[in-house]
């Protein structure tokens, strides 16, 4: 008896210590609950609740490294994003008509800054249609059926450049300055002067002593002179250009018609003609009529 008893006491010993090593054995490879707490459950399981304990506002717990995130407790792909269109793809991918009507709310200055951004908003910027649209928004459209030989853009650059130097020409009658008007003009015998009185000069010297005399009964008398240019209108061809203008002074009863001619010469502009006249009183009305 006392055989069988020493013997289920070993048996039992036996089969405590194999269970104990097998719990050993498996214990490392299942996480404690201390580490499965370093991840904090989410509240619902989904991956759009917004919860702040697990993250899921900004998706940055679900997302796994290869693009993969929980969305209802499933691992999808996640979706991928749509390919970025650059502003030049999207410049190529319009019509030309369109490009050239959204390039015409641009001015001149903002058209030579996109044309340096890169080389499909050069070639926008650059488009001939572009810079006629321009011109005829910013001058005149009188001149819609001529071809510039240099196109458009060359064409807009010169008669802004001439319009520039119209304007030099009646700041310096405001300044009344002699040495500024006799560099002005350009020094040759077959310049001409028509001031609005209807005097007539001709001849370099002859056209700057009228100028004197203007800008010395302006100062004899006390009076400045100012100038309102109004319907100015520009044509250059090669080293040509004139410009007629409607002229409001501040001492004339009426506007001024005013023509004045320029010579390219030396690398720049001179004037060679000028012409102002009082504009007609405005037709009567008929009174047959």
């Amino acid at each position: 008896m006392d055989g069988y008893r020493a013997l289920i006491a070993a048996g039992a010993t036996a089969v405590c210590c194999l269970v104990c090593a097998i719990w050993a054995f498996r214990s490392p490879s299942s996480p404690s609950p201390k580490k499965q707490q370093s991840a904090p459950p989410c509240c619902c399981g989904c991956a759009s609740c917004g919860c702040a304990s697990c993250g899921c506002r900004d998706n940055t717990t679900a997302a796994s490294a290869n693009g993969e995130m929980a969305i209802g407790g499933d691992i999808n792909k996640a979706p991928t994003p749509a390919p970025a269109t650059t502003g030049a793809s999207m410049m190529e991918q319009l019509v030309p008509e369109i490009t050239t009507h959204a390039l015409s709310y641009l001015d001149c200055t903002s058209l030579c800054h996109l044309s340096m951004t890169n080389s499909a908003m050069r070639r926008a910027a650059n488009d001939d249609g572009a810079w006629k649209a321009l011109y005829h928004k910013d001058f005149t459209v009188e001149q819609g059926n001529i071809t510039p030989p240099n196109g458009w853009k060359a064409y807009y650059a010169a008669t802004k450049a001439i319009i520039n130097v119209n304007t030099e020409f009646y700041n310096i009658i405001r300044e009344g300055s002699l040495p500024a008007m006799s560099h002005f003009w350009l020094n040759a015998d077959y310049v001409k002067c028509i001031n609005a009185s209807g005097e007539f000069f001709t001849g370099y010297n002859a056209v700057m002593n009228s100028w004197a005399l203007l800008f010395n009964w302006g100062q004899d008398g006390g009076q400045g002179t100012d100038f309102q240019l109004r319907d100015v209108r520009a044509r250059v061809l090669a080293d040509v250009a004139w410009v007629n203008m409607k002229v409001h002074v501040d001492v004339e009863p009426r506007p001024l018609h005013a023509t004045n001619v320029y010579e390219f010469r030396n690398g720049r502009w001179y004037m060679v003609h000028h012409h102002s006249s009082v504009m007609a009183d405005p037709a009567p009305h008929n009174l047959f009529g």
